[in-house]
């Protein structure tokens, strides 16, 4: 049966469904929490949470990322973000916490003006390795050519390339010498995480470069006007499902190699991690879940890189509401009903309630969706 719709006479569309559109379904069989793992492997590393910090400056800094770490998870430094252009962002991103709304953005513009420089890239990278966690961090694919060398040098573990979207085959008649992924990735010895995408075919050509995982969505979330401007959008249930669909024809034809499905984007409560997983995905990246912690680089604000792009800002700064610090967020316990603190309890819930004892089982289970109306 066709899932597109007519939209009018000359364009049809196909159907769609959000996060909110879905359910998950209890079985015939329960467990207890306690027999429920959460862990997850990617290349050499296992994690205990399918947890990622998104590489926003709100989100994740050195310090943050190094919690995250001792707590199971992984967090991912924007290599981009003012951690890398400046001795000190502290104060900055205090400033960038008291901004009036409609100042925010130009102010925010001529931060992030300031050159990145290579010798601070080091500097972060080094100090998240000496705490002994997993290094992580990103560039976009317009950075990636001039920085690379330079965090591998510096020993970054997993290399993230994270843009609005990301394809293996960027086109261009203006002289740019476009990022070759797939080179590129076959010259690296670490495995890279690449993406946005958002439907099956982008995402089957992202893994055919070597990716170890590929990012679904456009990772803006609640920080993210990319619909508005672009008219861009990528309702997530049907994405992550898109892209698990794709994982596993790759799987038949690379004879045996799993490319882990990352949901990045619309991802706000435990609910909706809940709900990432059961539609296939094997981790989830989190910016506004996170950036609600009290002791989170963003002083109780949220932006990504969109928000201060030179020329056309696909983003903003929003106030979110603190409520509590980050081993409460990911641990518990859980002080409220909407699904904001707890995490990884309430994941472990659901994963019991509906029987399922591992990850990827629970990628199996029963799901129903919510009729339009």
């Amino acid at each position: 049966m066709s899932n597109e719709i007519e939209i009018g006479r000359g364009k049809r569309g196909r159907r769609a469904y959000t996060f909110d559109d879905i359910a998950v379904v209890p079985s015939r069989r329960t467990r207890s929490t306690h027999d429920v793992s959460t862990s997850w492997t990617i290349d050499a590393f296992t994690f205990d949470t399918p947890i990622i910090g998104a590489p926003m400056d709100s989100v994740v800094s050195p310090a943050s990322a190094i919690e995250l770490g001792r707590m199971g998870a992984l967090g991912v430094l924007d290599l981009e973000g003012l951690w890398t252009r400046y001795e000190d962002p502290e104060p900055l991103l205090a400033e960038i916490a008291s901004l009036p709304a409609e100042s925010a953005t130009q102010r925010m513009q001529a931060l992030y003006a300031e050159p990145i420089r290579a010798e601070l890239i080091t500097r972060r990278i080094a100090e998240i390795r000496e705490a002994g966690v997993v290094v992580a961090g990103a560039l976009s694919p317009q950075r990636t050519a001039e920085f690379y060398e330079t965090v591998v040098n510096a020993g970054v573990d997993l290399f993230v390339i994270r843009g609005t979207t990301v394809s293996a085959e960027h086109v261009s008649k203006a002289g740019e010498q476009p990022l070759n992924l797939k080179q590129f990735i076959y010259d690296l010895d670490v495995p890279v995480i690449v993406g946005g995408a958002g439907t099956y075919q982008a995402a089957l050509h992202l893994m055919r470069t070597g990716a170890a995982g590929v990012l679904v969505g456009f990772g803006g979330g609640a920080a993210s006007t990319t619909r508005t401007t672009l008219g861009v959008h990528t309702p997530m249930a049907s994405a992550v499902a898109d892209v698990a669909g794709a994982r596993r024809d790759y799987l038949d034809e690379s004879g045996g190699r799993y490319v882990h499905v990352i949901a990045d984007g619309g991802v706000g409560t435990s609910g909706d991690i809940v709900k990432a997983i059961a539609m296939g995905a094997d981790a989830v990246m989190l910016g506004v879940s996170l950036a609600r912690a009290t002791d989170a680089p963003g002083n109780g604000y949220h932006w990504g890189a969109e928000a201060h792009h030179p020329s056309l800002p696909r983003g903003r700064r929003v106030q979110v509401d603190q409520v509590g610090p980050m081993q409460q967020i990911l641990h518990g316990p859980a002080i409220s009903a909407d699904g904001t603190t707890n995490l990884l309890g309430s994941l472990r819930k659901s994963m019991a309630t509906t029987g399922y004892s591992d990850l990827k089982e629970f990628q199996r289970v029963d799901v129903v969706v919510t009729p339009y109306e």
